[in-house]
């Protein structure tokens, strides 16, 4: 593709992800809807991807999650997404079917009567209102059973897991984050009534298509292979999905991405902004996770940056750092130290006065509302030692 077409490709993309201030000051489940479900690591993921897209504070974040207005719920790929509650159903029901803690409870000797058994004694427990798991194995007594130094190694040391886990799955019941944060992986859980999946009425099948839909109208075009990667489905069942939606070729036959036919003659006449966009977002946004294709939005003499284990077989499949986007094109990574309360960064072009006051922004925004910037639960201060350190080094020349 010769670099005018990527540029517009890259500008598109930015817009459909409204990272070029179309949806400034609009609500979370709004930017959620139009944008795509935030992924959520428990890291800043969230706060990061509303902030950039909407200017919205950590405290407008937390209100919505604290209302149901948006949630932190297993979706496709029975991976966590914050979903506006439109969604709830069809994020549920796309992740429907994945094994997740189940498959290794299977392996460890778990049974279905039993597990059925210890769901039934979660429910009897949140009757009485909201519990910890430590509350909630408390009540259950019995019906936990600890899976013993073989559970430890394989990451689930006794059955609860697996029964919150499919009881969230099927709307039963829901987690509340601790404190109301979303980047603090301590949770309660209770009983949500009425049930999101109550008025479902969609089959499997059906399900998948309206999850295509929204994919392809938060980030076409894409290919059936991006599309195939993000809802976990077989590549038969992934192209069921998109079949009934009409999608039209970007540029047959020469570029097989597929974008909604409504929006095909937009695209066309489209044209990539003249001044930059600067916008600081997490490893994990969805300008990046959703096709999870790193060679669409990062030039190829910036590959080379994005040093990595992965780097060894040539393959960068993820972001190794939070990254500066610009009209699509990530155009810097970067890492916050909470030690100096600033960001450490590496620019991938000249730096220049927007760019710098775009830093300054999002990291007075992690000092004053985050206290740290996270990109997952296993992501601390020292883990990020080496990565402060490699940012400034290549900073420096």
């Amino acid at each position: 593709m010769n670099p005018q077409a990527i540029e517009k490709l890259r500008a598109w993309w930015s817009r459909k992800q409204a990272l070029d201030g179309r949806l400034a000051s609009a609500a979370p489940a709004e930017v959620l809807a139009q944008t795509g479900w935030a992924r959520s690591l428990g890291g800043v993921g969230p706060y990061l991807a509303l902030a950039a897209r909407s200017g919205t504070s950590r405290e407008a974040t937390d209100a919505a999650v604290a209302s149901l207005r948006v949630h932190e719920l297993p979706a496709a790929r029975n991976c966590t997404y914050v979903v506006p509650a439109a969604d709830f159903a069809l994020a549920l029901k796309a992740g429907a079917g994945f094994a997740g803690e189940w498959k290794t409870a299977l392996k460890l000797g778990v049974t279905e009567k039993e597990i059925g058994r210890l769901r039934e004694a979660v429910l009897r427990a949140l009757e009485k209102g909201p519990l910890e798991p430590e509350g909630i194995r408390e009540s259950a007594g019995g019906a936990v059973r600890s899976l013993g130094e073989a559970g430890k190694k394989k990451g689930l040391s006794t059955t609860l897991p697996v029964a919150l886990e499919q009881l969230q799955s099927e709307g039963e019941i829901r987690r509340i984050p601790a404190n109301g944060r979303l980047d603090q992986q301590r949770y309660s859980y209770t009983l949500w009534r009425p049930n999101p999946l109550a008025g479902w009425k969609l089959a499997a099948a059906e399900t998948m298509v309206e999850l295509a839909r929204r994919y392809f109208k938060w980030t076409g075009p894409a290919t059936v292979a991006e599309f195939q990667w993000f809802s976990a489905l077989s590549l038969k069942a992934a192209k069921a999905a998109i079949d009934p939606l009409g999608l039209k070729p970007l540029a047959p036959p020469h570029d097989d991405r597929l974008m909604m036919p409504e929006e095909l003659e937009e695209f066309q006449s489209f044209q990539v902004p003249a001044e930059p966009q600067y916008r600081l977002v997490s490893s994990a946004d969805a300008i990046a996770l959703l096709r999870r294709n790193l060679k669409t939005i990062v030039d190829e003499a910036d590959l080379a940056r994005l040093v990595t284990r992965e780097r060894a077989t040539g393959e960068v499949a993820d972001l190794p750092s939070h990254a500066i986007v610009d009209r699509g094109r990530v155009v810097g990574i970067w890492e916050y130290d909470p030690a100096t309360e600033s960001i450490a960064w590496l620019p991938f072009m000249a730096r220049n006065r927007d760019l710098e006051n775009a830093v300054a922004e999002t990291e007075n925004y992690i000092r004053s509302q985050l206290g740290d910037a996270r990109a997952f639960s296993l992501d601390s201060p020292k883990s990020r030692v080496p990565r402060l350190a490699a940012l400034r080094k290549a900073a420096a020349g």
